[in-house]
């Protein structure tokens, strides 16, 4: 048979652990529309200049010239690299007119006094017609996350923003209603023992 403290002491964790959850919610959520924000923002600051977050950028990868090393919808993250940091072997994504392209560095050679870089996709089979000038490139290749184009490109749009902002107000306002019950309960058990001792 259970006793009214049992049940407080687990109404008691019950809480608590609802309290440590809408916590951590509420950082991912805050976390996802710091990034949506800071997306948008550069976008509309520099339209013309791949968006970063925290000195990283992400693309999408649309074609399957880097298979098997980097699959088609798979997030790439770059970030900005010096010329002495570049060597063969490295992947690079850099503006080819107003596309960007991910291909390895094949080589590197001098032309007209500066170095470019000779360029070629894992799965194809020749190089690059053009070489890549330093100023076209616009970051080295650091890390992936395999399949998550789908997801990146929902997490970008205005429409996920809205809905995170409406999930963040939903979340705040059942926490408040849910203290203001709890400070509710502990006033009426206060007023409950006073009127019992009273008597």
């Amino acid at each position: 048979m259970y006793r009214l403290s049992d049940f407080e002491k687990s109404s008691r964790n019950l809480y608590k652990l609802g309290k440590i959850l809408s916590v951590i919610i509420c950082m991912i959520i805050l976390l996802l529309i710091l990034f949506n924000l800071t997306f948008m923002i550069e976008i509309y600051i520099n339209p013309n200049k791949l968006p970063s977050f925290l000195g990283i950028k992400s693309l999408i990868i649309v074609s399957e010239s880097m298979e098997p090393t980097i699959m088609t919808d798979d997030v790439i993250f770059i970030k900005d690299v010096s010329k002495e940091e570049l060597k063969v072997g490295d992947i690079i994504s850099f503006y080819e007119g107003n596309y960007i392209n991910t291909h390895r560095i094949v080589r590197i050679k001098n032309q007209n006094g500066e170095d470019v870089y000779i360029t070629k996709g894992d799965n194809n089979e020749k190089e690059d017609k053009l070489p890549v000038k330093f100023k076209n490139i616009e970051g080295k290749y650091i890390f992936k996350l395999s399949g998550l184009g789908k997801i990146l490109e929902i997490l970008k749009s205005k429409i996920t923003l809205i809905i995170l902002l409406s999930f963040l107000v939903i979340i705040f306002y059942y926490e408040v209603i849910i203290s203001k019950r709890r400070l509710k309960r502990k006033q009426e058990r206060f007023e409950f023992n006073k009127n019992l001792l009273e008597k």
